[in-house]
């Protein structure tokens, strides 16, 4: 299980936040109606600072995790966060790394 920022990504969250140096981003599941990795789910984000992170990854300058309580939401999967140029949005992919198919949600 990795987390994954592309510098792209991490410019784009600190340009849409406002986020400034030394800010932490904390991507969580939450329930939603929406297709996420597992049904009934999404992910989420929420600016705040890591207490336990299980993932965690700093770019730009921001640190970006996933809290140890979370962690069953990636189970089998790495999140590879990425910035689509073409929609000016953030995508995030699922890349199984237990011989697994990847899935993609955005």
């Amino acid at each position: 299980m990795e987390l994954r920022i592309s510098n792209d990504a991490a410019k784009w969250y600190i340009k849409e936040l406002e986020l400034q140096p030394g800010s932490a981003l904390r991507f969580f599941p939450r329930y939603s109606s929406g297709g996420g990795l597992h049904p009934g789910f999404s992910l989420g984000i929420s600016v705040e600072g890591p207490e336990r992170p299980l993932l965690k990854q700093e770019v730009e300058g921001i640190t970006f995790f996933i809290e140890e309580q979370d962690g069953w939401y990636l189970e089998g999967y790495d999140l590879v966060v990425r910035y689509l140029e073409s929609l000016d949005d953030i995508d995030y992919v699922y890349e199984a790394n237990q011989d697994r198919t990847p899935s993609s949600a955005g």
